[in-house]
């Protein structure tokens, strides 16, 4: 009976302890896995969700109630109005109370009675009423308001160009920023697992007598000296994907990115042709174009305030009017064409538009300044390209060769033809070969990159 009782609080004792550590599990979500963005995903997530990008697109809904507001002067100006006014005024009872017009009744009151049939002192006048307005001849100034503002649909276009490429310029740039800080922490995981087995090695020698216990401090000094690369290498990985999160407007944080640095170097771009298609498909080279035309159009807006024009004024109603005890309602309407002639304002006139023709000048000047900026731009990025990809064919054998070097360097200590000093220079110049071959595939891809963004065909 024992027996059974004792085997029966066992398999419960193990269902209890089953339970315990299942429970824990009931009821998690499995967490979900990380997303995994190309080059051309990334591309796209930033054109759909960056801010900047965004904010320009907002900017056309700006430009396009601009020229609805800038129509409207050329277009017919329509207003209803009703006024219903009551006036009071018993100057004329006052002036006439002391004179008798012979009534039989009261003096008083009969005076008071003609006073008021002759000039009452109640008046209601409910006036309702359409208006018009329209101009008919303004020197040219609205019609150049009207292809002013129509100037703002390209410049918007132009602005959004321009974020556009800004933002793939930058999330390129990032994208393999992390591809290269991913390669440094490979690296540097490697060198440190290449320093551990360095260790091992002088243990084991040590253990057998054949090295001393410096062979063995010196294998550990550089074992701790790898690892300060491991954790920099590790965080520069997080805060690139923080960078590049942020240019995508992403709320995720887990996440990864999927690409290659390795390409081919294609034969250089020169400069001539590298300007040529800056200057045809640049939207900066359209902005000003944009903007110096809408100047010169703002001079001609501003002149017209200083030129004669000609406006029609119209109105039609009905016109309900009470005095005493008389009413009657009526139709009004009036038709004016006006001419106005401004003779002198001061000056005013003529000190806006010295100002609108400066802005002229200026954006004339500032077109200048642009070709030539755009012209340094483009021989940076042209040498930019020439410098990454001749570092990047110099490197092409460096990485063999110190690998190489290393496996002779390793073995020939293994059988002490070699000291820890050779081992230590060859493990040195393997990593910086690696280093800097993953550096010049990085500066080659970003320059590519770049050379896109400064021809405007990025």
């Amino acid at each position: 009976m024992m027996r059974k009782q004792t085997g029966t609080l066992s398999f419960l004792a193990m269902l209890v302890l089953v339970f315990g550590l299942l429970f824990p599990l009931w009821g998690q979500e499995k967490p979900a896995p990380a997303t995994i963005l190309t080059l051309e995903e990334v591309l796209k997530i930033a054109a759909d969700q960056n801010r900047d990008i965004q904010r320009a697109k907002e900017y056309r809904n700006q430009v396009l109630g601009k020229i609805m507001e800038e129509k409207s002067a050329a277009l017919p100006q329509l207003s209803l109005s009703g006024t219903v006014v009551r006036r009071y005024d018993d100057t004329y009872s006052q002036v006439f109370k002391g004179i008798d017009f012979g009534s039989s009744s009261d003096s008083s009151s009969g005076n008071s009675g003609i006073i008021d049939a002759i000039f009452p002192s109640t008046t209601d006048n409910r006036l309702l009423d359409v208006r018009l307005s329209q101009p008919i001849y303004t020197f040219g100034k609205i019609g150049a308001a009207i292809r002013a503002a129509k100037l703002g649909v390209p410049f918007a276009r132009d602005q959004l160009r321009i974020f556009q490429q800004a933002v793939a310029r930058d999330v390129s740039t990032e994208f393999y920023n992390i591809l290269y800080a991913r390669q440094l922490h490979q690296l540097a995981l490697e060198n440190q697992a290449q320093k551990q087995r360095h260790l091992d090695e002088a243990q084991r020698k040590y253990a057998a007598g054949l090295a001393t216990d410096y062979d063995v401090l010196a294998a550990r000094v550089d074992l701790e000296n790898a690892r300060p690369s491991v954790i920099r290498s590790a965080l520069g990985i997080e805060t690139a994907k923080e960078r590049l999160r942020l240019l995508l407007v992403m709320d995720q944080k887990d996440y990864e990115v999927r690409g290659s640095m390795e390409s081919t170097v294609d034969p250089y771009p020169g400069f001539e042709g590298t300007f040529s298609s800056a200057l045809l498909n640049r939207p900066e080279v359209s902005d000003i174009s944009t903007r110096l035309e809408g100047y010169k159009l703002l001079v001609k807006i501003v002149e017209g305030d200083g030129k004669p024009r000609i406006d029609f004024n119209g109105s039609l109603g009905l016109n309900n009017l009470s005095i005493g005890p008389l009413a009657g309602t009526g139709k009004t309407w009036s038709a004016a064409v006006t001419l106005s002639v401004p003779i002198f304002d001061g000056n005013r006139t003529k000190g806006r538009a010295m100002q609108a023709q400066t802005e002229v000048t200026r954006a004339e000047i500032d077109q200048a300044k642009l070709r030539d900026s755009i012209a340094l731009e483009v021989r940076q990025t042209v040498n930019s390209v020439l410098e990454a990809g001749e570092i990047l064919k110099a490197l092409g054998g460096t990485v063999e060769q110190a690998e190489r070097l290393l496996y002779m360097a390793e073995k020939g200590f293994e059988y002490g033809a070699k000291t820890r000093i050779d081992v230590d220079d060859a493990q040195t110049n393997l990593m910086q070969a690696k280093v800097n071959q993953a550096r010049a595939q990085r500066d080659y891809k970003v320059a590519l990159v770049a050379l896109e963004w400064v021809k405007g065909t990025l």
